[in-house]
C-alpha cells in the first residue's frame, strides 16, 4: 500500500469551553466526516491557572465515548453514576457515555496543565448501552522504549505490548509518541483505518513532503498502510489515533451526538423533564 501522505493539516485556533477553559480545538464539527470515527479533540495547554479554573462543570453527554489525557496536570471529575476521583500525570480517562450520564470535569492549579481530550463517535447500536468509565492509571499504560523513541500504549497493540484497552464499542489505537531529534519513526497500520496524529510538543516532517508539522497542530494522514515520521531538530512528541470509519450519519448538539435529529430532540426533552439518566 505504501506510505500515508498528509492528507489534511487542521488545528491551532484558541476557543473557551465549559465554564471558560481556554483551549485549542483541534478538531470539531466541520472535520466529523474526514476523521470519522473521531469527532473532537481539545487540547489544552497552560502555565496560568486562570486558563482553565473554572473548569466543565456538570454537563450531560449521550452517543460516544470521552477519552482524557493527562501529561501534566490534575483534573478531579465527578459523574451521575456515583463515580469520582482525579485524573493524574500519564493518567486518562476512557468514559463510555452511550445513553447517558452527568458529569464534571474540574482542573486542578498546577505548574502546567498538558493533555487532551477525544471524542469517539458511538456506532447506532451501541448509541445507547450503559454508561461505564475506566480509570486507567499511569503505572498500567506500559511503554516500550526504542534506541531513539519512547512509545507509550493507551489503547491498542504496538510491537506485540497491549496498552489497558482496546475499545469495546470502536477498537482504537492511541499511542503516545516521543522521538529523539532528527530520527525517524514507523508504524503498521491498518489500511482501511482513519489515522491522524496531534503534535504535542516539538515538530515533525509526516510522510515524504518536507512540510514541518509544529505543536498544536494535527495532521489526517492519508490512504497506505504504514504512517513514517521524522523528528525535526528539537525532537517531537505526538499522539497518534487509529479506528475503523462507521460511516453513520450524524446528528450533533452541544454534548450528544446521535444519528438522526430526532434522537437529538428526545435527549434534550428528556433533559429538560429530568428523564434524561435512565
Amino acid at each position: 500500500m505504501g506510505i500515508r501522505q498528509i492528507a489534511k493539516t487542521t488545528g491551532g485556533a484558541v476557543q473557551y469551553d465549559g465554564a471558560g477553559v481556554k483551549l485549542v480545538r483541534v478538531i470539531g464539527h466541520a472535520d466529523v466526516t474526514d476523521f470519522d470515527p473521531f469527532l473532537m479533540l481539545d487540547a489544552f495547554d497552560s502555565n496560568d491557572p486562570k486558563d482553565y479554573i473554572k473548569g466543565f462543570p456538570w454537563h450531560p453527554h449521550r452517543g460516544i465515548e470521552t477519552v482524557t489525557y493527562l501529561i501534566e496536570g490534575t483534573i478531579e471529575h465527578g459523574d451521575s453514576l456515583g463515580n469520582s476521583g482525579s485524573i493524574d500525570a500519564l493518567c486518562c480517562q476512557w468514559m463510555t457515555a452511550g445513553r447517558g450520564i452527568i458529569h464534571q470535569e474540574m482542573p486542578q492549579s498546577s505548574e502546567r496543565l498538558l493533555g487532551t481530550q477525544l471524542w469517539i463517535n458511538l456506532p447506532k447500536k451501541d448509541k445507547m448501552t450503559a454508561p461505564a468509565y475506566r480509570d486507567i492509571r499511569s503505572e498500567t499504560i506500559p511503554a516500550v522504549e526504542e534506541p531513539h523513541s519512547v512509545v507509550r500504549i493507551i489503547s491498542g497493540e504496538y510491537h506485540g505490548t497491549f496498552g489497558p484497552v482496546r475499545g469495546d464499542y470502536v477498537k482504537t489505537l492511541y499511542l503516545d509518541v516521543k522521538l529523539d531529534a532528527d530520527t525517524e519513526w514507523m508504524i503498521h497500520v491498518e489500511p482501511s483505518n482513519t489515522v491522524f496524529c496531534y503534535v504535542v510538543e516539538g515538530s515533525a516532517i509526516f510522510g515524504d513532503i518536507d512540510a514541518e508539522v509544529v505543536q498544536h497542530k494535527a495532521v489526517l494522514l492519508g490512504e497506505g498502510d504504514e504512517v513514517k515520521v521524522r523528528a525535526k531538530h528539537h525532537g517531537v512528541r505526538f499522539l497518534l489515533y487509529s479506528a475503523k470509519p462507521l460511516h453513520e450519519p450524524i446528528a450533533w448538539g452541544g454534548p450528544i451526538v446521535m444519528n438522526t435529529r430526532e434522537e437529538l430532540r428526545a435527549a434534550f426533552t428528556e433533559l429538560d423533564a429530568g428523564t434524561f439518566i435512565k
